[in-house]
Formats: structure tokens, C-alpha cells, sequence
């Protein structure tokens, strides 16, 4: 139903930035909600931020409030997810995922998931 491609990792030192996109196939985008989920090796995948179909709404995990910034442009089918003030600890495989109901921050809310992108952050 949807393809969603994730692109913009990459190596950054801690305190830098980078901006993830997530491009989406389909004219079915603005019926989906998007998410951000991220996978460290040896741990579960966890949500990160999330946002409504139409964008109004915008949710995060604790741990990147104030630092990431979602957004999405459904005239474009992309999804973005600016990190500012990037830590070790957001280093992980980010993956974009696309759901059309559930909790916001569940995994099993989203049943379209990108490839995953690489974050690494140095000290």
C-alpha cells in the first residue's frame, strides 16, 4: 500500500545535527500516520516521535524532547525528523513507519516500516 524510504544518517559529532527524510509512495500518504521508531544493536526498537495524518499533532519519547523536531509535507509524501543536539545515545537504525490507527507510540500501530537508516554519534 505505501513505500517508505528513509534517507540522511550518518556519522555526526555529539552536539551536531542531522536531518532524517522519509520518502512515501502512494497518493494514500495524508491517510497515515507517521512515526520514527530507532533500534540499537542487542535492544528492542523503540518510538521516538510521531505525528498526525494532517500533521497537527506531534508526539515524542522523553529522551528527544526539545532536541527533534518531526514534520511531514503530504503534497511532497515525505516525512522528516530534525536531530539537534545529537547525543551517543541516539546512535541506533532509525526507521520511518506509517500506521493508520493505534497508539502512537506502539510498534504494532504501523504496518509499513522503511529499510532504516544509520545514526552514529561520536563523543
Amino acid at each position: 500500500q505505501v513505500q517508505l524510504v528513509e534517507s540522511g544518517g550518518g556519522l555526526v559529532q555529539a552536539g551536531g545535527s542531522l536531518r532524517l527524510s522519509c520518502a512515501a509512495s502512494g497518493r494514500s500518504f495524508s491517510d497515515y500516520a507517521m512515526g520514527w521508531f530507532r533500534q540499537a544493536p542487542g535492544k528492542e526498537r523503540e518510538f521516538v516521535s510521531s505525528i498526525s495524518r494532517g500533521g497537527g499533532s506531534t508526539y515524542q519519547t522523553d529522551s528527544v524532547k526539545g532536541r527533534f523536531t518531526i514534520s511531514r509535507d503530504n503534497a511532497k509524501n515525505t516525512v522528516v525528523l530534525q536531530m539537534n543536539s545529537l547525543k551517543p545515545e541516539d546512535t541506533a537504525v532509525y526507521y520511518c513507519a506509517a500506521g493508520i490507527r493505534g497508539a502512537y507510540y506502539d510498534k504494532k500501530t504501523y504496518g509499513y516500516w522503511g529499510q532504516g537508516t544509520q545514526v552514529t554519534v561520536s563523543a
